[in-house]
């Protein structure tokens, strides 16, 4: 099972999320809920670094046991940023209620 966990400020600003796991829907290079995860979560890092001025620690490291991938805004977050956090937690949403069995989501305030 993938699980997501979105860390909220007090304003309900995303300030940082984190991936975890394997979703296990199919054989690996064949499971299309972990690829649908691994693209929202990578062009969102992606759109970020390319599109904003905001700092970002990220990790990430993938293997046949375990995947993670992690972002943490530490600096100033720009309003675009707001918008593309907002648009990876509606994805990842969408695609948790559509596939309850391979993504958990997990809220948390920061």
């Amino acid at each position: 099972m993938i699980t997501v966990t979105i860390c909220k400020n007090h304003d309900g600003d995303i300030t940082e999320f984190e991936t975890r796991g394997h979703a296990g829907y199919d054989d690996s290079g064949k499971d299309i809920v972990c690829a649908a995860v691994s693209m929202l979560v990578i062009n969102t890092i992606n759109s970020i670094e390319a599109f904003t001025d905001t700092d970002m620690e990220v990790e990430s490291r993938s293997d046949e046991d375990d995947a993670l991938i992690s972002a943490k805004v530490t600096g100033h977050m720009s309003d675009k940023t707001a918008v593309l956090l907002k648009a990876l937690e509606l994805g990842l949403t969408q695609a948790a209620k559509g596939n309850p069995k391979y993504i958990s989501i997990t809220f948390k305030e920061v």
